[in-house]
């Protein structure tokens, strides 16, 4: 189901959830705020791309 480049964007997104935490409670509210905006961007522009990749995967098998 989960693809090679699946991986590195659900890593990213856990990545910025954890900074955003570490840097809420260790650093800065407003730092943590702002790298947890990052999260819903990170999984919207994996949403985007799983788009497009199955839209050229299904216009590759329609030739067939």
């Amino acid at each position: 189901m989960f693809k090679k480049f699946d991986y590195s964007f659900l890593f990213a997104a856990f990545a910025s959830f954890a900074a955003s935490v570490g840097l809420w409670f260790l650093v800065n509210h407003d730092y943590g705020v702002y790298v947890g905006l990052w999260v819903p961007s990170i999984l919207a522009l994996w949403v985007g791309v799983r788009v497009v990749v199955l839209a050229a995967d299904t216009a590759t098998n329609r030739k067939k």
